[in-house]
Parts: structure tokens; C-alpha cells; sequence
């Protein structure tokens, strides 16, 4: 069979990305050029300079790319691309880049959900793993528990009803002055602190057993911080951080596990940027072995956004036929595919 090289583009937040993937798994080159250290100066991403920015990155990183990778434009296979979730604006700059390329050179276009990429990140380091598994997807955007029946195909399980597990984290991140981005300083601080210091709440959704609410718990952090400047208590940085991230991992594991076990699932695969969070990795490690349940998930160069995992699962798409139309747009609320 021949060997089938996908050029892949990821924009949809404040990371420019490229990548030239291999038979969905073998990544020849994988190039980001991040914005963190010119949002971190306004507390967060700004959407007009993230597009901005993107549209001044993204013709050098995709020709590093195929100069890491050692080959041409003549040599790629097909191109694919974020088309949705995430910013508008920043969407629109990959998926242009995509089309005009695809177009000049009579490549088909794969257009990839950005969730779906997250994934498939975890094919790229595990060669071994297929479909069907139950995937835990933790972001900035998206709190998810979902059965991959397929690759591409997704049943959603349950979700948050509100705040994302990451956005949940950035904003409690600020209240207690760690700054942007609040999930690695979250993660840091708590290193330092004592998990089991502040009690705060694990959300639950009545009727829904494997849905998510973080704004409680957000709250609860925040009536901490609020009550302790009123009393003049002196709140420790470190215990609130390592408090709270113990209540998030809390729920996504208890959620996680009870999931796998309802529906016969012996493989848990862990994706998105939160994915990176070593105290999750950890406690879902623990529970997982404790189960009989294998637990996947991807280096934290590749829990973070990359173009390697938007190639890796635009393959798969391609072997299956499906491509994307020259009207292919962005989507900034797509839902996942099912």
C-alpha cells in the first residue's frame, strides 16, 4: 500500500500548527509557533490578535513543516484542517490556508473537527489502539465523556452544563493571582499545597450521571477567597490551588471510571489540553489499574493544540473516501461528529 503523507493545519485558538503525518500515525514533522506569551499580558486570548497573529505564522510554520518532515508540496497526499470549534476569526486563517493549497495543488481536503484531532492524538503514541474505546476529552472548551464507536464517530455520553474543566481553571487561576495560563500554574502552585486543605464541592447534575458542572465548584473557590479578605484570614495560594484541582480530578475520574464499567469498556482514553495535568493522568492511572481498565493517553506536547493529531485523524477520513467541499468554512460551535 502506498504510503499516504497529509499536510495538516491547526488554528482554532491561539496556536499556529503544521504538521506532515504518515499513514495516520507515523508524524514526520510537527511544528507550533505559540501566542501565550502576548496573551498572557491581558490576562487571556483575544481573539483579533490571536487571527492577527496566525495570519503572520502560518506561511512559515507549514514551510518548516515540510522541511522538518524532508518533503514537497508535490509529495503530500492531502491536506487537513481544523474547521470548527474554536475562534472564528482564528479558524478561518487555517481553513483559507487549507483550501488554497488543496486547491493549487488538486489535493483532497479534510476538513477535522478539533476535538475529534485531541483524540487522535492518542493513535500517534499507541499504535495498538483502535476503536471502539471510551474517551475522556478535558479542554479549555470541552468537558466530554464520550464512546468513540469509530474512528470519526462519537456517542456522546455526557458533558458540562456550564464551564469547561480548563475554563474552570484559568478563571480560578486568576482569582487567586496565579495569571494566564491558569491550568499549568494551577498545576504548579498545587504541587506545594495540601489537597485536602479546603473542602469544596463536587458538582453533580441530577438526572444525568455522567454530564459535568464546574461553575459550583469555581464559585465555591471564589466565597473561599471572598469570606477569608472579610475575616482577614490569610488564604495559602498553594492549598487553594491544590484543593480545588483535587475536586476537578475527583469528578472526571469518578465520572470516567463509572462510565467504563456501565458500559463494558476495558480501554479509557484521555485527550485535550487538561489531558496534560499530571494529577489527573495520575489518579486515572491509579484507578484504572485498579480496575483492569487500560489507560491511553497522549505526551504533553501533543495534549496541547498541534497540527500532528488534525493529520492522524483526517487519514482516516481520507481512507474512507470523504472530503471536504471548496465551501468548507469555518464552524466556531461545531458539535462533535456522531
Amino acid at each position: 500500500m502506498k504510503d499516504i503523507r497529509i499536510l495538516a493545519i491547526e488554528s482554532s485558538c491561539d496556536e499556529t500548527a503544521a504538521a506532515v503525518v504518515r499513514n495516520g500515525r507515523d508524524v514526520l514533522s510537527n511544528v507550533i509557533s505559540s501566542q501565550i506569551d502576548l496573551h498572557t499580558l491581558y490576562g487571556g486570548v483575544v481573539p483579533e490578535l490571536a487571527s492577527r497573529k496566525h495570519i503572520e505564522n502560518i506561511n512559515p510554520v507549514i514551510t518548516q513543516a515540510l522541511l522538518d518532515a524532508g518533503v514537497t508540496l508535490a509529495e503530500i497526499d492531502a491536506v487537513g484542517v481544523t474547521y470548527g470549534p474554536g475562534l472564528v476569526g482564528a479558524l478561518l486563517v487555517g481553513v483559507a490556508e487549507a483550501k488554497a493549497i488543496a486547491y493549487a495543488r488538486k489535493l483532497p481536503l479534510i476538513g477535522v473537527h478539533h476535538i475529534e484531532g485531541h483524540v487522535c492524538a492518542n493513535l500517534i503514541e499507541h499504535p495498538e489502539l483502535e476503536p471502539p474505546f471510551l474517551c475522556l476529552i478535558v479542554s479549555g472548551g470541552h468537558t466530554h465523556l464520550a464512546m468513540m464507536e469509530d474512528y470519526g464517530l462519537f456517542r456522546i455520553l455526557g458533558r458540562t452544563r456550564d464551564d469547561a474543566a480548563g475554563e474552570a481553571f484559568d478563571k480560578v487561576a486568576r482569582a487567586i493571582g496565579l495569571g494566564y495560563p491558569g491550568g499549568p500554574k494551577i498545576e504548579r502552585a498545587a504541587e506545594k499545597g495540601n489537597p485536602s486543605a479546603i473542602e469544596f464541592p463536587r458538582g453533580k447534575v441530577d438526572g444525568s450521571p455522567y454530564d459535568f458542572s464546574f461553575s459550583g465548584m469555581k464559585s465555591a473557590v471564589l466565597n473561599y477567597l471572598n469570606h477569608a479578605a472579610m475575616t482577614g484570614e490569610t488564604v495559602s495560594q498553594e492549598d487553594v490551588a491544590a484543593s480545588f484541582q483535587q475536586a476537578v480530578v475527583d469528578v472526571l475520574v469518578e465520572r470516567a471510571v463509572q462510565a467504563a464499567e456501565e458500559f463494558g469498556q476495558d480501554k479509557l482514553v484521555l485527550a485535550g489540553g487538561v489531558a496534560a495535568n499530571s494529577a489527573l493522568r495520575r489518579a486515572l492511572s491509579v484507578a484504572c489499574e485498579n480496575r483492569g481498565i487500560r489507560f491511553y493517553h497522549p505526551s504533553p506536547v501533543l495534549c496541547t493544540d498541534n497540527a500532528a493529531m488534525i493529520g492522524a485523524a483526517a487519514y482516516y477520513h481520507l481512507i474512507r473516501g470523504e472530503r471536504s467541499g471548496w465551501d468548507l468554512n469555518a464552524v466556531p460551535n461545531l458539535p462533535l461528529p456522531g
